[in-house]
This record gives C-alpha cells, structure tokens and sequence, in this order.
C-alpha cells in the first residue's frame, strides 16, 4: 500500500506530503542527528585528550 492511500483510507484528513517537503524533512532529521553526533564526538574527544595529558604530565 502507497501512502497515499493510507492517508486516503483515515478519512482523508492528511495531505500526502509532496516529494519536496519529505526531502526536506528527512534533511533536517540528518542535520539534527550529525549535530548531536558531532557534539558527542567534541566531548568525548575532549575528555580522551584530558585523560592524555593528564597520563603525560604523570609520566
């Protein structure tokens, strides 16, 4: 079944989103994602070269 059908079978009250507007949702949905997982990244990265220098100044 398409989803446009689907939207027709609930009464028909939702739009079938155009091929535009879900590109555009799903770009936003990545850019979000790569967003937090660059932030993750930043903070793990900065505690891996924390724990470096801290192994560094030990040594």
């Amino acid at each position: 079944m398409s989803e446009e059908s689907v939207a027709q079978q609930g009464g028909g009250v939702a739009q079938p989103k155009g091929l535009l507007q879900q590109m555009e949702e799903l770009m936003a949905a990545l850019n979000a994602d790569l967003s937090a997982l660059d932030a993750d990244l930043q903070s793990a990265g900065g505690v891996a070269r924390h724990a470096a220098r801290e192994d560094n100044e030990a040594g």
